[in-house]
């Protein structure tokens, strides 16, 4: 069973983004070898995890979700939650969408941490 450490790791990537994340499609990789059975974005000044964002029932490891951030709300600071199917769970607090377009998952046996790359 995984536990619920936590580490982040930065990247930045050489393209531009536009000033509001509300023009993007936010991309999240799963490469921790476990399902992922939810996923949550939400206004970093939200109480709220809303609903479930996934674009299919899991996001199976290996696999990607594309997430229209269209009509979202005009803030480039965003919360993202994802849920293991086995009911474990890792959350970033004040992501910056408007410095970044893709979030990478990554999960350490030893250590027991789930960590994202942004880009």
């Amino acid at each position: 069973m995984k536990s619920y450490g936590f580490a982040i790791a930065l990247a930045t990537a050489g393209f531009a983004v536009p000033a509001h994340a509300s023009d993007e499609v936010l991309t999240i990789i799963n490469r921790t070898g476990y399902t992922i059975a939810e996923v949550y974005v939400a206004p970093t000044a939200s109480d709220d995890w809303e609903e479930d964002v996934l674009t299919d029932d899991v996001l199976e490891d290996g696999a990607r979700t594309n997430i229209d951030m269209s009509h979202s709300e005009d803030t480039c600071r965003w919360d993202v939650r994802v849920v293991y199917d086995d009911g474990d769970d890792a959350y970033w607090r004040k992501l910056d969408f408007c410095e970044m377009s893709r979030i990478v998952l990554r999960y350490n046996q030893k250590s027991g941490e789930t960590w994202a790359t942004f880009e």
